[in-house]
């Protein structure tokens, strides 16, 4: 009989806390898992927003979560630590040396939000913006993965036909890297879903295409079918995503990950869709396409 004053079987702490933010960010993906519905939402926040952990306060984690800051305390305790301040020292620690636009950019949004005296002008509200996106494509430099790009870079080469699928939000960003695509002689195609028609536009995957499918928090379910039925013809899949706890990425070749900055609720897109360019411009190298070259199809001019 279990005693009501120790923790559940899942919630138990590690013996020791991480010494290093590195080190608990992959420690949080190697138990993720195991967590609890509230920690999994807290582990996805941490994954995707490691730089802001170190100015965030408890109520903002909570909030963006949408859980009870207890949970944040219960998250903390749960890999080894006293309580949510030391493992946010643990963060502070790792970044004290450079302070990055992100963090910055945070600090400002905040302060913008709080201070309800004073009403934002345009001109403010704009920097805002541009800030949120600077943020954005300077940690996508920082933390690109080579490696994983250099796969999604052959995959795309060695494909067949590669289909691409973006929902809502991300749809932009699948058109506009269909478009880059079809600039090389492969096959491209568009899943756009029209009229509810995923299945129907999928059908046609085989052994030896690839899926490219780019997809951010919460996940669109419908990007979610597209990679099972991918799976279930034996395709290859790439994934660009917000983390590498996605439940997308469990189901990918290669991940790129790629986190936006945001101002005032509204994601930026501009990583992702410099990620995109350099994903084709990588490929157009490789296909040793002379990309100053490239013009629309003859026969199709206004």
């Amino acid at each position: 009989m279990p005693r009501p004053d120790l923790p559940a079987a899942d919630e138990l702490s590690l013996a020791s806390p991480p010494i290093t933010a590195e080190r608990l960010l992959q420690t949080i993906s190697d138990e993720y898992d195991a967590l609890p519905r509230q920690l999994k939402r807290i582990a996805s926040y941490i994954s995707q927003q490691s730089e802001r952990i170190m100015v965030d306060r408890i109520s903002d984690i909570a909030r963006e979560c949408e859980v009870h800051p207890s949970a944040i305390v219960r998250f903390s305790q749960r890999f080894g630590f006293s309580g949510f301040s030391e493992m946010q020292a643990l963060f502070r620690q790792a970044w004290t040396h450079k302070a990055t636009p992100a963090q910055n950019y945070q600090q400002r949004i905040r302060s913008l939000i709080a201070n309800k005296s004073q009403t934002a002008n345009s001109g403010e509200l704009v920097r805002e913006c541009i800030d949120a996106t600077l943020s954005g494509i300077e940690r996508l430099g920082r933390e690109l993965d080579g490696a994983a790009f250099d796969k999604a870079v052959d995959l795309i080469v060695n494909a067949d036909d590669v289909y691409v699928v973006g929902v809502r939000r991300s749809f932009a960003v699948a058109d506009y890297l269909v478009y880059n695509l079809q600039h090389t002689q492969k096959r491209i195609h568009l899943v756009s879903g029209i009229g509810g028609s995923y299945r129907e536009q999928m059908r046609s995957v085989r052994a030896n295409d690839l899926v490219i499918a780019i997809s951010f928090v919460p996940y669109a379910r419908e990007t979610q079918h597209c990679l099972r039925f991918a799976q279930q013809q034996n395709a290859n899949a790439l994934i660009i995503t917000d983390s590498p706890l996605s439940p997308l990425a469990k189901l990918a070749n290669s991940v790129l990950l790629v986190n936006e900055g945001s101002a005032l609720a509204f994601r930026s897109l501009s990583a992702t869709l410099c990620l995109c360019q350099a994903l084709f411009v990588a490929v157009a190298y490789r296909l040793e396409l002379n990309v100053d070259e490239i013009h629309e199809q003859p026969g199709f001019d206004d």
